[in-house]
């Protein structure tokens, strides 16, 4: 037989597929047509179990062949072939779907998870990479007749018999001289890794075992054991530590979905921007774009999410969304808060030990998704400052209400702001630390959600409970009508000359520390959220406020040496270096700036000690 014609297009369903160039990658055109054998596999054995066919126990195989003289890459499957009808339906009214009248026919769940893509949709990528494009094929029906039909990227083709006895498909791609990086053998083998590793259907390249065949996703959680879970996650990401822990997803309702969803080490490199879950569809690998299924809190896990009914659009690149889509995530949120949960009920030390890893996944959700907020807020843990405990915020509220009402104290930098911390911890109020880059966010929604609670950083303020109540009256000078804590404010500022600068002076139950800034929590708030849009260190604030301890012999000391007028250059310099000190533990010092604080540090360091040597 010999036939040639054109090639039926109905340009609504077949447009997108002719404009090549809407397909995200070159790459997938092997996936499709290794998609499309395995489908045809899928489709023989369904008329095996329907008692349409019967296999006198033959392998079902899928074959990927180079042939790099002859510029030419097939792939033949042993599946259910096509006869010179169907071919003509199938591939020349490209507007058909074999899967799709073959689903219609046999109906079924489990027809439609084997029954990948759309054969005549996904086959015309291969005329992204080649010049000319062959199928040969046979039916399994007796009495077929073998057809070879070709076509050269044009709407012509030709139809001819073919010597073929072995039923099934060989579909053989003429690579384009502007394609030749796919007739390297290591370009192919990991193309087939890549997209079609689990597919279930053995495939050989040139004659040797290309993909593994286990999606640890398929298997029953109960069969499976830690190890199996920690080797799966080290094929996957072979340079990657060992995960904190994993989620298996497995559901048949109200969509199909399975996967295993890792919970990474927390990584210095992580992309928050980017998934890292690859996304398949009846174990075929589609795409690592997964922000429409994955919610963006969620994309920095790792792992597999396979589901036949996540929508594709032609290309399989792209989701789209749609109610399933949302639902699907709506579900993975769900199984994460309950995985967090689980684990906090029944391991609380392992639990505490992934916290620094996990704490900004959990954070980021909960601010995203009130979902997730109301299913995981009784978890959420923080540290607390200088120690090695953790509490939730309810515990904290119990346990510090008497002391500071609603007030939680945090800490952002336990280095800088150990006087603080200590202040607060010689008095038995407790300290979290919220060191994250997106706690100034996360504190702001813990009070919105919280209206008992009321965050304060420990430098924004000090609480009375660190003052020294009898102290705090002090007699009248009668010669200047005021109190010595007046006269050491002047003092401070008239020896500073900042005129911006406020100046307190209390009693502190500490004598260790001279003096605090203290930085109002509003306004500083404002500042590291704007440098966090922005991208860059926050400025220090002006408005901030300078606390001198009158408990601390250094600031009584210096008062008395201004009292006696002897060395008013001594007392400038203290004066000076008592701010430089406080300056030091909330901001860095630029080069001149320090050179400035090196030298006064100096001058003070003299004159003391030539005080001591008279």
């Amino acid at each position: 037989m010999q036939e040639r014609g054109s090639i039926t297009v109905h340009t609504e369903n077949i447009f997108p597929i002719i404009k090549r160039w809407l397909y995200s990658d070159k790459d997938i055109f092997l996936r499709e047509l290794i998609s499309n054998a395995a489908d045809a596999i899928s489709k023989l054995k369904m008329l095996g179990y329907s008692g349409e066919f019967h296999n006198s126990g033959e392998e079902f195989e899928i074959h990927v062949t180079l042939d790099k003289e002859a510029k030419t890459l097939s792939v033949t499957d042993n599946g259910i072939g096509m006869t010179a009808e169907e071919v003509k339906k199938y591939i020349n009214q490209v507007a058909f779907s074999s899967a799709e009248e073959f689903l219609q026919k046999y109906q079924g769940d489990d027809v439609k998870q084997q029954i990948i893509g759309h054969f005549g949709l996904g086959f015309y990528s291969a005329f992204m990479v080649a010049g000319k494009v062959e199928i040969d094929t046979l039916s399994y029906k007796s009495g077929a007749e073998a057809v070879l039909w070709s076509c050269d990227g044009t709407t012509a083709f030709e139809l001819t018999s073919s010597g073929r006895t072995e039923r099934g498909t060989t579909v053989r791609l003429l690579i384009d001289t502007e394609n030749e990086e796919f007739l390297d053998e290591v370009k192919v083998r990991q193309l087939i890794r890549n997209y079609c590793d689990f597919l279930p259907v053995p495939i050989k390249f040139n004659g040797e075992a290309a993909n593994r065949q286990k999606p640890l996703w398929t298997q029953s959680p109960s069969s499976l054991k830690d190890e199996d879970y920690k080797e799966f996650y080290s094929y996957l990401y072979p340079l990657d530590d060992e995960p904190l822990f994993w989620i298996h997803l497995n559901t048949d309702y109200p969509f199909n979905l399975q996967g295993i969803l890792y919970f990474p080490r927390l990584r210095s490199d992580i992309d928050w921007t980017k998934g890292q879950i690859r996304l398949f569809c009846n174990q075929v690998f589609v795409s690592n774009n997964v922000e429409e299924i994955i919610p963006q809190f969620l994309t920095p896990l790792q792992g597999a999410v396979d589901s036949p009914d996540i929508p594709l659009n032609v290309s399989r690149s792209f989701l789209q969304n749609d109610r399933t889509v949302r639902r699907i995530a709506d579900y993975i949120t769900k199984k994460v808060g309950d995985r967090l949960k689980e684990l906090h009920r029944d391991d609380y030390e392992r639990y505490v030990q992934c916290w620094k890893d996990i704490n900004m996944f959990i954070k980021y959700g909960v601010m995203n998704s009130d979902k997730f907020y109301e299913q995981v807020k009784d978890i959420l843990i923080f540290p607390v400052a200088l120690g090695e405990s953790y509490t939730t915020l309810k515990d904290y509220l119990e346990h510090n209400k008497e002391k500071t009402g609603g007030k939680v104290y945090y800490a952002s930098d336990t280095g800088a702001q150990a006087p603080y911390i200590e202040l607060l911890k010689s008095q038995d109020i407790e300290v979290l630390l919220l060191d994250a880059y997106i706690d100034t966010h996360f504190v702001s929604f813990l009070e919105r959600h919280n209206s008992e609670a009321r965050f304060a950083r420990v430098d924004s303020d000090l609480d009375e409970n660190v003052l020294s109540k009898d102290k705090a009256a002090e007699l009248v000078d009668p010669a200047t009508n005021k109190t010595r804590s007046e006269q050491l404010v002047e003092l401070f500022q008239r020896q500073l000359g900042q005129a911006k600068l406020k100046v307190r002076a209390e009693a502190l139950k500490s004598e260790a520390t001279p003096a605090v800034l203290l930085l109002p929590e509003s306004l500083r708030r404002i500042k590291e959220m704007t440098a966090l849009v922005q991208q860059k260190p926050m400025e220090f604030l002006d408005d901030h406020t300078l606390v001198l301890n009158t408990s601390n012999p250094l600031i009584q000391n210096v008062q008395r040496l201004a009292d006696t007028g002897r060395d008013d250059a001594l007392v400038t310099l203290v004066c000076q270096h008592v701010y430089d000190l406080a300056l030091l533990s909330q901001k860095s010092f630029d080069a001149a700036a320090m050179g400035q604080f090196i030298q006064r540090s100096n001058d003070v360091l003299t004159r003391l000690s030539n005080r001591a040597v008279e």
